[in-house]
């Protein structure tokens, strides 16, 4: 008998008689949102408001850490509803984030690159649930991209300011060479067997690899209108 991918799973409640494969999918998603959510804001966008240079700059990375920290809530609140035991949502769990969170946050124009460069991959990542056939994922996918776009743009902007003198470029350049080569592995490896199981059953829509081209192309198009240029990648498994 052929199993029935075509499904749609509207509710929490409905997900329990959804198929095992179909849970563990779901499930595996809403635990590394949560958890990277909140690496992120821990590592990089808390830590930022004390290298930010103004006090709109500091405000305006307030912001952004709520906002990050959030996300981790509101992924951490589904998975919860979804039976998902809290601790293999935080710290410590199961599951490690993802490796550049391995990099302490050292100045301001970091934190600019990792805005306009990491956050347009995160962007790929929501974008990619934002048809997700469990449709709470979906929605909370949905309600977090205006902030998503907001924290990109964010990179853009300050990157704009930073441009605008040799030293700002320098620095933000030096920045991109540092993060660039780690993010295009944010999209998994080229071969993998939870995003093949993840586009059976259309939680998510794209293979890694075509998510990683249009990621790199997005990038080069981004970096290239403030004059900056990106470094050789790190090749996925």
């Amino acid at each position: 008998m052929t199993e029935n991918t075509d499904i749609v799973v509207k509710t929490v409640e409905d997900l329990k008689s959804a198929p095992e494969e179909y849970r563990e999918a779901v499930s595996k998603l809403v635990i590394s949102h949560a958890i990277n959510e909140l690496y992120g804001a821990q590592v990089f966008d808390e830590p930022a408001i004390a290298f930010a240079p103004t006090p709109y700059a500091k405000w305006l990375t307030c912001r952004v850490a709520m906002e990050e920290y959030g996300h981790h809530v509101r992924f951490k609140q589904l998975g919860v509803q979804m039976g998902i035991p809290e601790e293999r949502m935080v710290p410590g769990g199961t599951k490690k984030p993802l490796s550049i969170f391995e990099f302490p946050l050292k100045t301001w124009e970091e934190f600019v690159a990792i805005k306009l460069l990491a956050d347009l991959a995160e962007i790929l990542q929501v974008e990619d649930l934002l048809h997700c056939t469990f449709h709470p994922l979906r929605n909370l996918a949905r309600a977090t991209m205006p902030e998503e776009r907001f924290h990109a743009q964010f990179g853009e902007d300050f990157s704009a300011e930073l441009v605008k003198t040799p030293e700002g470029k320098a620095g933000l350049q030096a920045a991109v060479n540092e993060y660039w080569p780690f993010l295009p592995a944010f999209f998994g490896a080229s071969k993998s067997r939870n995003n093949e199981i993840f586009r059976k059953w259309k939680i998510k829509q794209r293979t890694n690899d075509d998510m990683r081209e249009d990621y790199v192309k997005r990038a080069t198009e981004v970096a290239a209108k403030y004059g900056l240029t990106l470094p050789a990648i790190r090749q996925a498994a």
